[in-house]
């Protein structure tokens, strides 16, 4: 683990990818006309070449308008996946589903948004900025309408596919937005800490906004209101107009095809993370299907794009040993910060505690994830990017620690700082890689930024849900380990078993007068408390494994920066020992 890219962006590399900031933000002048005495055949000194247009300078009121409606942008695509999420147990009564059924509503959603991005940013670069933003919107606002007409399941997991496809340049309009209120210089420091830190925002306000709007109307409710986001949306992208990039003939013919295999096989593959852990990897015939299918579209779609002079992806670059560790870095974070996202909201509804009973849990966790971002921001303008990474390293595996000790009565209120620490952490973590990867991509040349954009899009959404499905699974698998220990313990022949039994059954004694079935109702009810202390344990082994990982990847962390101050002295030291060469 290293301080997120190994020493190959310098300074120069930084000027360059800025001065590709501002040369692609902006529209290129036009060439000044021939002079008459050119025309008249005499000789005069060759013009020089137009001076890249420097960025307008806004005031400070339209800049902060900018951050708002980028910020909004996120929140508004975020809240439309991640209302779903936070109530998918709550929504198997307004469907008549089980969880796995309703499971498929996640995995509907997933799959056209992992991958629809790379083909709006070519879009976008060749139709114009402003015509992608304004049929995006309208896009996402038909889509959010169609979800107050769902009725059952299947209906809605047709229209949660409609709307991932529809969400997925929302995204990416909230970043142009974000970006557009800085100088070149800000942009890859102050703009990408808060883009980043928006994107986080959704997550927590879902779970803050879902026990009121449910108790009003549901379904319906929830996306009431996210209908009402997008408009405001809409009304922002018509007023606010960003600085459209020139645009360039990008899209090629085979790029069609080309995407269509990338977007089957990665579709097919999240559907695969999504659904694995609910119907269980190797229980379902169809789970095989789909990732045989995912594996045999993107061989084709490799054997296709790598001997093409302008691929729709460079994989030779994307695969280099640089990406290869940012994809190691960004597949870290997703697994360290899925404690928060995934295993700790688990291990609640274990507890049988709803969204009402964590509100508070989830506004600090949205305080810290402000004042993280803040930070983490701070320590950039100031150039100590690695010190972020050494704190949020630090503070995710503390607080995954300090969950580890958990038992089945711990509450909310019991993990306020654990939380705290982790979102803390979660948000100084992505914003230096985001900046330092994608200045590197800029210093290659605008089109690398689609080869980024994929390199983001798999980690982070492809990411995310194959460390969901393997934290999951992880939590299944030790439960059943705990279970059976503590199962091989209770025998009746044990007076402290029978004596609980009893306990636990005398409840039912007025209502159950056969001895045998009272006993057994005891039993059951037993089982069910067995159960519970069981994934307790396992969640927290679940904790105790996150943990570990964050502690691992700071120790190789502090170990590379170690080594970055010590081996400038070890090459002074040699060139000093060398011998002088002979007359």
């Amino acid at each position: 683990m290293s301080s997120v890219l190994p020493q190959t962006t310098d300074e120069a590399a930084s000027e360059n990818a800025e001065a590709t900031v501002a040369t692609t933000a902006f529209p290129k002048e036009e060439a000044p006309a021939p002079s008459s005495a050119a025309d008249a055949g005499e000789t005069v000194p060759e013009p020089a070449p137009p001076a890249a247009p420097q960025p307008v300078e806004r005031p400070l009121w339209l800049r902060l308008c900018f951050i708002f409606a980028g910020l909004s942008f996120f929140i508004t695509q975020g809240l439309g996946m991640n209302l779903l999420m936070a109530n998918i147990y709550q929504l198997q009564g307004e469907f008549s589903a089980t969880v796995a059924e309703v499971a498929w509503l996640s995995a509907a959603y997933m799959a056209p948004y992992a991958t629809f991005s790379i083909a709006l940013f070519k879009v976008r670069a060749q139709y114009g900025l402003r015509p992608f933003a304004e049929l995006s919107i309208v896009a996402f606002v038909v889509a959010s309408c169609l979800n107050l007409f769902v009725t059952d399941l299947h209906s809605a997991i047709v229209i949660r596919f409609v709307s991932g496809m529809a969400a997925a340049p929302i995204s990416s309009l909230g970043f142009l937005y974000i970006l557009e209120a800085f100088p070149p210089a800000r942009k890859f420091s102050l703009g990408f800490s808060i883009a980043l830190t928006g994107t986080l925002l959704s997550a927590p306000l879902a779970r803050i906004v879902s026990p009121s709007l449910l108790e009003i109307g549901g379904w319906n409710a929830l996306y009431s209101m996210e209908v009402g986001f997008a408009l405001i949306a809409g009304a922002m992208i018509h007023i606010l107009k960003v600085t459209p990039p020139p645009r360039a003939k990008v899209i090629e013919r085979m790029d069609i095809l080309s995407y269509l295999l990338f977007a089957g096989g990665l579709g097919c593959l999240a559907i695969m993370l999504t659904l694995g852990r609910f119907y269980w990897w190797f229980e379902t015939w169809w789970l095989g299907a789909l990732l045989a299918t995912s594996i045999a579209l993107l061989t084709l779609m490799a054997f296709i794009e790598l001997p093409r002079k302008n691929p729709l992806l460079d994989l030779r670059w994307i695969f280099s040993k640089t990406n290869l560790h940012v994809i190691a870095v960004l597949l870290v974070y997703r697994a360290v910060s899925s404690e928060q996202s995934s295993t700790a909201v688990s291990f609640y509804q274990q507890l049988g505690l709803l969204n009402d009973q964590t509100t508070t849990l989830y506004a600090l966790v949205l305080l810290a994830t402000v004042l993280g971002g803040a930070a983490c921001a701070w320590l950039m303008l100031t150039k100590y990017v690695d010190t972020a990474h050494v704190i949020a390293l630090t503070l995710i595996a503390a607080g995954s620690f300090m969950d580890s000790q958990s038992t089945n009565l711990t509450r909310p209120e019991q993990m306020y700082l654990s939380q705290m620490m982790i979102a803390f952490g979660a948000a100084m973590f992505l914003p230096p890689v985001m900046s330092k990867g994608f200045a590197a991509a800029l210093a290659r040349g605008a089109p690398y930024l689609v080869n980024f954009i994929t390199i983001f899009l798999f980690t982070q959404i492809t990411g995310s849900m194959l460390m969901t499905g393997l934290l999951g699974s992880f939590v299944t698998l030790r439960e059943k380990f705990h279970s059976n220990i503590l199962v091989e313990n209770i025998l009746l022949t044990n007076p402290l078993v029978a004596q609980r039994v009893s306990q636990l059954s005398g409840s039912y004694s007025h209502v159950i007068t056969d001895p045998a079935l009272l006993k057994a109702e005891g039993l059951a009810l037993l089982g069910q408390q067995v159960s519970r202390e069981a994934y307790v344990l396992a969640y927290n082994d679940t904790f105790l494994l996150i943990s570990v990982v964050s502690a691992l990847a700071l120790v190789a962390l502090l170990l590379h920066l170690a080594w970055l101050r010590i081996r400038p002295f070890l090459a002074g030291n040699n060139a000093d020992a060398a011998p002088a060469p002979q007359s």
